[in-house]
């Protein structure tokens, strides 16, 4: 969960990680699964008619001191953290909801006599190989032996560095991975990316911060783990085996960029060729590790260079066996949950109860249908897609989107700082979106995968090799433009930059985003703002530097590209005086993104809203008026409880802000809300006009 992929898609979403975060789901970079289409869901029944669910108003708090709390104040104080979750609510329930949905498919094909290499056959054989305990228990640690011993006969660095190549297609972390994506200078064409990873704890700062006692107690627990999982795989030297992991990583933490510098594009694309590669760390054969890769491609793009060149002098200055404990454990920590119960409890008391504030694991079936997810997710999505899916949420969404994409034209022109030319711009990368909405055109191919009922690792082991050859063959072909990065049953939605596309998986097509059976106004507010929000990444402090093609490219003038990013600094300002837990604040600069998309997207989305009525007054439903009912609409979006270690996690590696700052933070700047529900100075939220941030 905290470690980063190797393969990875430049996407910006809606919604923070996983909803579901749990250490023993899906990795992802992009949000967790639920359902779609004509689901009901219980914990959020609708009125009818409106859309709003007033059940869960809290009557003794003001609109204007806490809109957050006024709309969802009953359900944060009635409803209970489930204990295999280390945050609940909107995106969580309708994944719970997408699981159920998924393990009705799966156990459909673990019943049927599939033909042996079918679609169904994988499905099936997978799951049972999962839900295969006894069988588990009977291999231990067997199912780890020959790779480790691999890893232990080595007897020099080149040699190891060749072996670590197969690691990384086996999706084991390692200190500078390989992903494939657009070249974001020439997105007509794929290019391999270099980039730092390494680390199992979240972020850096949680080696080189000796002050917080969450991070020293997180490293202890880190040890502790580290000693115990290898001494499961059969190491009799699990301490010393954590010292040199952990001394190699407090190196690599010190090499890192930081999460803000991580965000800025154009620091971030830095194209080498492999001589000049070799030159930056010349102690690693780059050459042999990259054919090893099976990347044939003599240029790459070098997220961050200064940590090429620290990992350069690590990789040297560090002796042979460390690095051997070193890559053991990334190997063990790979795979530790699909084994044994002992490996699986052991990663679930670190990465659960200490990371995350997890008091129980999710069932051993939620588990299951996640594995099957992150090895054949297109076919199950299929599925998902013919059971659930309704192809009128589709034409609705058609309409919306347009409706919106036609609100942030005119948005574009009636923006009072931004000058011709660089409105001429934006309007061609407007024109230019690219929407996808419910599911792909075209599915993924597993033909490539075997998949054994009695061989739970090397179902993975196979299927992480089979995505990793997926990705590097994509180099030297033409943009697949029918790729997508979510699945269907993913609640959740992105907008990816160099492919200028937004994209809206069928599972976040329903309440409380999207109801077909409510008022506009509160859909607009949901659903609207959602895709107000994904075009809005296309536009955000990073999404501007890209152009209608994909490329990045400064096509602003000097007095826009000021003029925007007072504005920007502006809301850093405001984001950093929220507080997340007791003297613990956002980052204002790191949430940067996320906070833009937030705050442009409910805008375009209240301008399309208006736009709908064609002129007309709006009805005043259920004792609401349009606009209400519209705010009300986004406020019912993020309703979401937290644990306090999840929170602390998020703070440090996670560029989405926490609910209460979404809804609220975006609110206070809003001048129709003001006038909504009538806010006068005094009231928490209030802004003064000239202090109110609007950008798009």
């Amino acid at each position: 969960m905290f470690k980063q992929t190797t393969l990875i898609a430049a996407i910006l979403s809606i919604a923070a990680c996983s909803p579901a975060e749990t250490p023993l789901s899906t990795e992802a970079n992009a949000p967790a699964a639920g359902a779609a289409g004509n689901a009901t869901i219980a914990a959020t029944a609708v009125a009818p008619g409106s859309g709003v669910e007033q059940q869960y108003f809290d009557a003794s708090i003001k609109p204007g001191d806490d809109f957050y709390s006024y709309v969802n104040g009953v359900w944060l104080n009635t409803t209970p953290i489930p204990a295999d979750k280390s945050n609940y609510g909107s995106f969580t329930i309708l994944d719970d909801e997408a699981q159920a949905n998924l393990r009705t498919i799966i156990d459909t094909a673990s019943n049927t006599d599939a033909a042996p290499g079918s679609d169904t056959q994988k499905v099936g054989d997978f799951f049972r190989s999962f839900m295969d305990e006894p069988k588990l228990e009977e291999l231990g640690a067997a199912p780890l032996q020959a790779i480790l011993a691999q890893i232990a006969h080595v007897v020099n660095k080149q040699d190891l560095l060749v072996l670590t190549a197969d690691l990384n297609r086996m999706g084991v972390q390692i200190p500078a991975g390989i992903y494939i994506n657009n070249d974001e200078k020439q997105s007509d064409q794929y290019i391999a990316y270099i980039a730092q990873s390494g680390l199992g704890l979240p972020d850096r700062d949680w080696y080189l911060d000796t002050e917080n006692p969450t991070y020293q107690e997180a490293r202890t627990a880190y040890s502790a783990y580290i000693s115990k999982v290898m001494g499961l795989a059969g190491s009799v030297r699990g301490e010393e085996v954590a010292a040199s992991v952990l001394a190699i990583e407090n190196q690599i933490a010190l090499a890192h960029w930081d999460k803000v510098q991580n965000r800025q594009a154009d620091l971030t694309y830095n194209k080498r060729t492999l001589a000049e590669l070799q030159a930056m760390a010349p102690s690693l054969d780059w050459a042999t590790f990259i054919q090893d890769l099976g990347v044939s491609e003599t240029t790459f793009v070098i997220n961050q260079p200064s940590f090429i060149e620290g990992y350069n002098g690590i990789w040297e200055n560090t002796e042979l066996d460390a690095w051997q404990d070193y890559f053991s454990f990334k190997f063990v920590d790979a795979f530790a949950t699909y084994m044994s119960d002992a490996f699986v409890q052991a990663q679930f008391d670190f990465e659960g109860r200490v990371l995350s504030g997890l008091e129980a694991m999710e069932p051993r079936w939620k588990r299951g249908v996640s594995a099957v997810d992150g090895a054949l997710g297109e076919v199950v999505g299929k599925l998902y897609v013919e059971d659930y899916f309704q192809e009128a949420s589709k034409v609705r969404m058609d309409q919306l989107v347009e409706t919106l994409r036609e609100a942030f034209r005119v948005g574009i022109d009636e923006l009072e700082w931004m000058t011709p030319a660089t409105k001429l711009q934006a309007q061609d990368k407007l024109a230019k979106f690219n929407t996808k909405i419910g599911y792909p055109n075209s599915w993924k191919d597993y033909s490539a995968l075997s998949v054994d009922a009695a061989d739970l690792v090397g179902n993975v082991m196979r299927s992480r090799r089979v995505e990793h050859a997926r990705e590097v063959n994509k180099l030297g072909q033409p943009i697949n433009r029918d790729e997508w990065f979510m699945t269907p049953h993913t609640v959740n939605a992105y907008y990816n930059p160099p492919m200028n596309e937004v994209v809206f998986p069928a599972a976040i097509l329903q309440p409380p985003f999207f109801n077909v059976a409510a008022d506009d106004a509160v859909n607009y507010g949901a659903i609207g703002a959602v895709i107000g929000h994904e075009f809005s990444h296309g536009f955000d402090d990073q999404g501007r530097k890209y152009d209608g093609n994909g490329n990045l490219r400064d096509w602003w003038t000097e007095a826009d590209a000021a003029a925007f990013s007072e504005r920007a600094n502006r809301l850093v300002a405001q984001y950093n005086r929220f507080e997340v837990l007791p003297g613990k604040f956002l980052n204002g600069e790191f949430t940067l993104g996320e906070n833009i998309g937030d705050l442009s997207g409910l805008a375009v989305a209240y301008k399309a809203y208006h736009m709908s009525l064609n002129g007309a007054e709006a009805p005043v439903i259920d004792g609401y008026t349009g606009d209400q009912r519209f705010f009300i609409g986004w406020a019912q979006v993020w309703r979401r409880l937290y644990r306090d270690e999840n929170l602390e996690v998020r703070i440090s590696s996670d560029p989405h802000s926490h609910s209460i700052a979404r809804s609220n933070g975006v609110l206070r700047n809003f001048d129709a809300w003001y006038t909504a529900f009538d806010i006068q100075p005094g009231t928490a939220m209030y802004l003064a006009p000239e202090e109110r941030v609007k950008i798009w």
